[in-house]
């Protein structure tokens, strides 16, 4: 009874030693297992709809086409009166509101439409939507350290990331839950010394493909955890 007990407890202290010392890419590979099991993300044709809703009652419907393979990104967004359309096709701009691709330069700054932002906002898409897998690309920085945070009343696994100096300059801290490896939280710095930026809670799950990709984002203030709004996945479905 003896030996059984304490081989029950090395076998015990032996897992918690290596629940603690799990490395960052080990922490990073089980995260897109949970996440990404087949290698979906870098195949992905897929249409998303997301629903964004600010504090004050706002809201914005965008729906928006990825296909990785066939670089193509594609970004329609609707508010009230205004639809604007953005593409990027294999490196070829196209720009429409309401339908027109003759934008007045006036409109084009009212509206914030430009090439520019059409770039911008692809990058902003498959970094958030593509998250954790996104955290293997060039130019990604982890920390050899992972972390065990309290976020909210929960014990996390934590992912410090920085990136090389022409891909970005804030710190990003990603939370992943110690028993799934589900990714449930994100935070990131401008200036760490100054808890400026953001954090983002996650919840629910939207299968896209064979991805299980967080459904709700919830964006808050570091500094006073003011709420900023939420964009939801309202579906998605294959590129036809």
């Amino acid at each position: 009874m003896i030996k059984h007990l304490l081989t029950a407890v090395l076998l015990l202290s032996a897992s918690t030693m290596m629940s603690q010392t799990i490395t960052a890419t080990e922490l990073l590979d089980k995260a897109i297992a949970y996440h990404d099991p087949d290698g979906a993300w870098s195949s992905l044709q897929e249409k998303l709809v997301i629903k964004l809703s600010y504090p004050d009652g706002r809201e914005r419907l965008s729906e928006v086409k990825i296909d990785i393979p066939g670089q193509y990104f594609s970004l329609t967004s609707q508010s009230d009166d205004v639809t604007i359309e953005q593409t990027l096709n294999k490196g070829t701009c196209t720009l429409k509101l309401n339908g027109s691709t003759d934008i007045s330069a006036e409109d084009k700054a009212k509206h914030r439409i430009s090439c520019e932002r059409a770039e911008s906002m692809k990058n902003y898409y498959l970094y958030l939507y593509g998250l954790p897998m996104k955290l293997k690309d060039k130019g990604t920085q982890l920390s050899p350290v992972v972390e065990t945070k309290t976020f909210k009343g929960k014990q996390y696994k934590v992912l410090k990331v920085t990136y090389d100096e022409t891909v970005g300059k804030d710190t990003w801290y990603f939370y992943f839950d110690p028993s799934t490896y589900a990714m449930e939280v994100y935070q990131f710095y401008h200036d760490e010394s100054k808890n400026d930026g953001e954090y983002i809670l996650l919840s629910g799950i939207e299968e896209v493909s064979t991805m299980k990709i967080p459904k709700v984002r919830e964006w808050y203030y570091n500094k006073d955890d003011k709420f900023l709004g939420t964009d939801t996945l309202i579906r998605s479905e294959p590129l036809k």
